[in-house]
């Protein structure tokens, strides 16, 4: 069934037909909308799930984890400073386990105020233990999600599935929606083995860790993420035969061949897309790897797709202020340390605050990778693209 949705009508629209036991409501730009669609089918009795409105983003990670711990399936939304108001609960809902499906509709965080798109919020809950999936397009974001809950359940860990603010959340697009119950069958019921509200097995959800056992708990959730990565792409392959789209850890764009790549995150994709598209047709051998999930990092797979390419840019949409470049690029060149083939790279740190990211910025940016080849000399590793500099016009 086509369908022309927002972003966000269409992440509501999946949570819809799955059918959450419950859902913790509190509003904040770009993502309202999500609990808003979602509250009128609550309101015309289109699903069963107990849609509780909150005082704050905190709140809202507080119900979903006390619905997880009962043994519900629980799903929220938010954007920025929300989720930096839940950053304490994130912690909490990785490290007991809880399989929360949250929708994150990227957004700069303050300051200064701003309500346009970057990476800011979610990178910043990066090592929070949740796993991490990031949508090019409005089709991706909805694929995301369906596909978030039986990754997250059967590892048990959380789900933060992101699309782009206002870019990929309000922008309308022609997607492809799957039955309402082909959905449920794929997503399936939630049977967790333990839960609070299990009589026959009483047990405590987050106590004291005391030193004897805190680490072997944080083991544990980190063998679960490495584990998460075969999960996802046994998922995706499930997805594939109910909807004949193929999604992996990463993209790869017209990499055969290619000498210069990109390596990105999200909408931006598209837009580079099209650059690529117009250098391969003037001869350039360009080419662009599209990272879908970030938690767990797909290291193995990025340095194997760049093993034949000179020269590479890592663009992040995101400041890590490390004095080192942004949190892609550490995670990318880490990924190509023991490479015996690296190619020469650097770091642009791009679209902060919703900064435009034309194709003739995409354009830029590999005639500087031709040079890099064609010389060997890198120069400065780590820049950014598209500010104004003292002096420049206003």
């Amino acid at each position: 069934m086509i369908s022309c949705l927002s972003g966000n009508e269409a992440v509501a629209y999946a949570m819809k037909q799955i059918n959450p036991d419950v859902f913790g409501a509190f509003p904040i730009t770009p993502s309202t909308e999500i609990p808003e669609y979602f509250a009128k089918f609550v309101a015309n009795g289109e699903v069963d799930t107990e849609y509780v409105t909150v005082e704050s983003e905190h709140s809202s990670m507080s119900v979903c984890i006390a619905a997880e711990a009962a043994g519900a399936r629980a799903v929220s939304a938010t954007s920025s400073c929300g989720l930096a108001l839940m950053y304490e609960l994130l912690y909490v809902a990785a490290s007991n386990r809880l399989p929360i499906t949250l929708a994150c509709v990227n957004r700069a965080l303050s300051g200064p105020i701003n309500i346009n798109n970057d990476h800011s919020d979610s990178m910043g809950a990066r090592d929070a233990g949740w796993i991490q999936m990031y949508a090019e397009n409005n089709q991706e974001a909805y694929d995301n999600f369906i596909m978030a809950m039986p990754v997250g359940e059967s590892v048990r860990l959380p789900v933060m599935s992101c699309m782009d603010g206002f870019i990929t959340s309000h922008a309308v697009e022609n997607i492809e929606l799957l039955e309402t119950n082909a959905v449920r069958g794929f997503v399936g019921e939630y049977s967790p083995e333990n839960y609070l509200l299990k009589k026959e097995n009483p047990l405590a959800i987050g106590p004291y860790d005391i030193s004897a056992y805190y680490m072997e708990h944080k083991v544990q959730q980190a063998r679960a993420m490495m584990a998460a990565k075969a999960r996802i792409l046994e998922v995706a392959a499930e997805f594939e035969k109910i909807s004949g789209r193929r999604y992996g850890l990463i993209e790869e764009y017209r990499m055969e061949g290619a000498e210069l790549a990109l390596v990105l995150i999200g909408s931006s994709a598209g837009t580079a897309k099209a650059a690529v598209d117009d250098l391969r047709a003037k001869g350039v051998k360009a080419g662009l790897i599209k990272v879908r999930v970030f938690r767990p990092f797909p290291g193995e797979e990025l340095a194997k797709a760049l093993s034949k390419v000179k020269a590479v840019a890592v663009l992040d949409k995101s400041e890590a202020f490390s004095a080192n470049g942004g949190p892609l690029f550490a995670e990318t060149r880490s990924a190509l340390y023991d490479s015996e083939n690296a190619p020469k790279l650097i770091n642009i740190v791009y679209g902060l605050g919703g900064r435009d990211f034309k194709t003739e910025d995409v354009e830029k940016v590999y005639a500087r990778l031709a040079e890099i080849a064609k010389t060997g000399k890198i120069g400065q590793v780590y820049t950014h693209l598209g500010q104004r500099e003292r002096g420049d016009a206003q």
